[in-house]
């Protein structure tokens, strides 16, 4: 018994000092930011930048805010319906790309047409076409999201072993089964990675809508009623909600990649 439990504790020690060391890095340079935030709001070197100090307060007071938190509500819900509808959409269509050539063939120039397309430049055409505000959040969501998860899903299944599909096929199974069995589980990490990196999209869009709208609720709704104010304490509102925005996706991002980490450890490895 002795023998197997000192190994195990032997290999999780040098772990936990790599995780340690990372995490005192991270605080070091977050400590150091401030820090120098701190020293150059109070200077005066540039004019319209608060101290850190009076700003992080404002944010921690914001999280108590009920006007803040609808905003914050609103920004999350458009998120969180927007990211799943891309993920059921851009899912089966990178694996129909990815797996019929002839269908990837006739729709490459549509895809290679839409995909540069900004999407803040369809707002406008977004607002007409979907109302109440929500649902134009929601449309643009779903049409930028879905682009880093279908391209990813396209080159995961691409990125199949050929080998293992024919074998699997030698035992008689159908394309269906292939599909299911071998190219979307093989295509999954690439699919997660995917869907990481339209997270930070679905929050980007649902507020630049809320900011192009205006009275829209939303974080992009504060930002535009706290730009209107005069002084120190209009600027400390705006990076105080800017700072909302970054901590959200940070957060999101960190467990996304927790996620995918658990998940996949055979990738990691």
């Amino acid at each position: 018994m002795t023998a197997t439990v000192i190994p195990a504790r032997r290999e999780r020690n040098p772990l936990a000092r790599a995780r340690l060391i990372k995490f005192s890095r991270h605080a070091a340079g977050v400590a150091g930011f401030l820090v120098l935030w701190q020293v150059v709001g109070m200077s005066g070197l540039v004019k319209w930048l608060p101290p850190a100090a009076d700003t992080l307060a404002r944010t921690v007071s914001l999280a108590v805010d009920p006007d803040f938190l609808a905003d914050l509500q609103g920004t999350l819900l458009a998120a969180a319906i927007g990211l799943p509808l891309a993920i059921l959409i851009a899912v089966p269509l990178g694996l129909l790309l990815g797996t019929v050539p002839v269908v990837e063939e006739m729709t490459r120039v549509f895809v290679e047409f839409l995909r540069p397309i900004p999407s803040v430049a369809l707002i406008p055409l977004a607002l007409f076409f979907f109302q109440p505000e929500i649902n134009a959040k929601v449309a643009l969501i779903v049409f930028a999201a879905s682009w880093p998860i279908l391209i990813n899903t396209m080159y995961g299944v691409r990125d199949v072993d050929p080998l293992a599909k024919e074998t699997l096929r030698s035992y008689g199974f159908g394309p269906a089964a292939v599909i299911w069995r071998v190219a979307l589980p093989s295509a999954a990490p690439f699919i997660a990675t995917g869907v990481r990196l339209a997270a930070s999209i679905t929050l980007i869009l649902a507020i630049s809508v809320e900011y192009v709208v205006g009275g829209a609720v939303g974080i992009g709704g504060f930002l535009i009623e706290a730009s209107t104010g005069i002084g120190a304490a209009a600027m400390i509102d705006v990076i105080a909600a800017l700072l909302w925005a970054g901590f959200i996706g940070l957060v999101v991002n960190t467990l996304l990649v927790r996620a995918e980490q658990r998940l996949f450890r055979w990738r990691t490895a």
